[in-house]
This record gives C-alpha cells, structure tokens and sequence, in this order.
C-alpha cells in the first residue's frame, strides 16, 4: 500500500458507485482516507463501499441519494456528518448530461442536466462548506474537456462544465477567505460506460454506426490513447495532498493533450 497522506481524513465521493468516481474513491483510500460513497444506485453502491473497505482497511460509508434536488443534497451532507463527523475532502462528480442534436433535444436533457451535475455541486458543496472551513478542507469538481471545446453535438455537455468551472473559480475566492481549495479538474474522453453512453447517443442523433463515431472522435482528439479513470484519480489525490496546498483556483484538465487551446 502507497504512503498514507490522508490518513485519519475524511472524503465524500459522489457519483462514487462506478467509473471515475469509484476510481477516485479508492484511490484516496488507498492512502488511508475514510471515504463515504455517494450515488443514486443503492445496491451498486453498498457492494462498492464493501469492497473497498475489505481491500483498504479504512471505513466505506454508501449513501444513497439522489443529489439532483436540494432535499437530496441536504440529506447525503447529514449522514455523512452524523457518521464521521466532518468532512476534510468532497468530489464532486456526479452527473450525466446527454448528447443530440439541436433544436431536437429536449428541454428535459438541459434541466436534468444542470439538476445533477451543476446544482448537485452547488448544493452539496454549500451544505458541507461549514465542516470543510473548520478543517481547511479541500474541494475537487469533476467537469469535462467539453467546457473548453464547444460542439453541437454535446451542448448540454458542454454548458454545465463550463458554469461548473465558473462557479468552482468564484468558490475559491470563497475558499482563500475560509481556507478551503477550491479546484476542478476536466477529464478528456476516459473509457468508462458514460463514456460508451455517450457515443451511442452521438451515433443516434447522427444516423451514423457507433464504431464510427468512436473512431472519428479519438482521431479528432489526436491522443495517444483514451484516459482511463485512474488517471483522474491520481490528478485528485495530488490535488488533495499537502503538496498541492497552493493550488487553488485552477482548471486542471487531464485528457491526454486534446484540448486546441489555451
């Protein structure tokens, strides 16, 4: 097991029970952080929060919750507190907006896309800023290289990364006032089921095979190879770590080199 820099820390991961966000929770477990695991999928979740306790030796908490209302938010924040008492580090990484096509893509996609990923944030971030200012904790936002990049294929996408990456760069003014980091990190294309989501969804509203789609945005991107979700999950670990200390306030993106510019 790696050195334990978080250890005795507490860590709640949202959008925990799968893909990046479970990478992420073993990863700062790894190093000793007690982890709750937050996600909408109850049994999923539970048989994650079980195993990563096995594996790691720290305590795996699941929460259940649907964080796209405000009730949601409020109840994951008070059970975690009820069960470990604060909290040192909170990702934010739930949320799934689709792709299409406009203007046949439904104002729903664009609510329920903002509902979890943009406002879950928000939320969940507010209701635990109290517990994070009395331990000089530490935020991470997890968005998306579609912040940088605007298709119109992914417009939904594209506007909740870029109001996240807003919002995460005003909270870390907030946070040199509490002493809280604040910073997001914009993963590129990373090999994970959303990541499969999504190009069918492209291939649908294109009328074109899925293969095709595939090859034609890896091409696009012009990148060694696809990321995977360890390696977002290293980004966090460092951003969480004493090291990173003075680092706040910053888009951190990790998709390979695929982003055109500045």
């Amino acid at each position: 097991m790696s050195e334990r820099r978080f250890a005795g820390k507490v860590a709640l991961v949202t959008g925990a029970s799968k893909g990046i966000g479970a990478a992420i929770a073993r990863r700062l477990a790894t190093e000793g952080c007690n982890v709750a695991l937050v996600a909408r999928s109850g049994d999923a979740l539970a048989e994650a929060a079980a195993s990563l306790a096995a594996d790691t030796d720290v305590q795996a908490v699941a929460v259940a919750a649907d964080l796209s209302s405000e009730a949601g938010c409020i109840a994951a924040a008070e059970r975690v507190l009820e069960v470990f008492g604060g909290v040192d580090i909170l990702v934010n990484c739930a949320g799934a907006t689709r792709a299409g096509a406009f203007p046949a893509q439904p104002d729903a996609d664009w609510t329920d896309g903002f509902a979890l990923k943009f406002f879950g944030a928000v939320r969940l971030t507010r209701a635990l800023w109290p517990s994070l200012a009395e331990r000089s904790g530490t935020v991470i936002n997890i968005g998306g290289a579609a912040a940088y990049t605007p298709g119109a294929g992914f417009m939904v996408g594209g506007a909740v990364n870029a109001a996240l990456g807003h919002f995460s760069k005003a909270l870390s003014k907030q946070g040199l006032v509490d002493d809280v980091n604040v910073n997001i990190i914009h993963p590129g294309m990373t090999e994970t089921d959303r990541l499969t989501a999504l190009i069918r969804q492209q291939a649908d509203a294109e009328g074109l095979p899925e293969d095709e789609v595939r090859r034609r945005n890896e091409a696009t991107a012009g990148i060694r190879r696809l990321g995977r979700p360890e390696d977002i999950a290293e980004a966090v670990a460092f951003l969480c770590s004493p090291a990173a200390r003075h680092i706040t306030g910053v888009d951190f993106p990790v998709d390979g080199g695929s982003t055109p510019g500045l």
